[in-house]
């Protein structure tokens, strides 16, 4: 256990900093993958064949292709993107994406299709007669989105997002092969310095299963309270 304490002997603090760096990553991709879901929910709910298209296809290309392919794309492709617009003001040298950013575009983007897939599913779940009623009141479309939609999306939503963000959560460590130290990350590095990989590894997962522990208490918490009448 001395392997595992705070300080100059210990990789404690080191796997609590990639712990928290875990969170924040997956915190981030979730907020950017809900962005990605407020543009394409209306889109797949559109009754322009062209809007649908888009959206569809977003939705099919990110749920059908790995990941880890996903990340790779973004982390090698962004990078040769931006260098080639660089190259047109004449700028030649490499250009790095920094590895939060694209790990947590990467998952977010990934989390934004699925997210899609669930709020979509909510509001077709949602009886047709509160749309009509709201029409006859002469409700605004953006108060009626916030006010009458959203909250009701939310109750039927919230079980399947709880699903989403154990997959955002767990796509966090695909993005150590970009460099950055979250936990699995650290546990690789701790692994090969101490020549110890299975108490590294077992305690990635008991830290990624707290992670998980923790998060859906809070999801019941927010379930119940987007239930209440129900």
């Amino acid at each position: 256990m001395e392997l595992l304490t705070f300080g100059n002997t210990g990789w404690g603090d080191e796997l609590f900093y990639a712990t928290l760096m875990t969170i924040v990553v997956s915190i981030t991709a979730m907020l950017i993958g809900f962005f990605f879901a407020l543009i394409f929910t209306p889109l797949k709910l559109s009754n322009k064949k062209f809007l649908n298209f888009i959206a569809n296809s977003y939705t099919t290309v990110i749920r059908g292709v790995p990941e880890l392919l996903v990340i790779y794309l973004f982390f090698f492709g962004g990078s040769g993107a931006i260098m080639y617009v660089a190259s047109i003001f004449g700028y030649f040298e490499y250009i790095e994406i920094n590895a939060f950013i694209t790990g947590s575009f990467a998952i977010g983007i990934i989390s934004g299709a699925y997210s899609t897939e669930v709020f979509r599913g909510a509001i077709q779940s949602i009886d047709k007669g509160q749309f009509e009623a709201a029409k006859v009141l002469g409700v605004k479309k953006h108060i009626q989105f916030f006010k009458i939609i959203m909250p009701q999306m939310l109750r039927l939503a919230i079980p399947n997002l709880s699903n989403v963000w154990q997959i955002t959560l767990k796509d966090t460590s695909l993005i150590s092969v970009t460099g950055l130290v979250e936990i699995m990350r650290q546990s690789y590095i701790a692994a090969g310095s101490t020549r110890d990989p299975l108490l590294f590894y077992s305690v990635a997962a008991l830290i990624y299963l707290m992670l998980t522990f923790l998060s859906m208490k809070l999801i019941n918490r927010l379930e119940v309270k987007y239930s209440r009448g129900f």
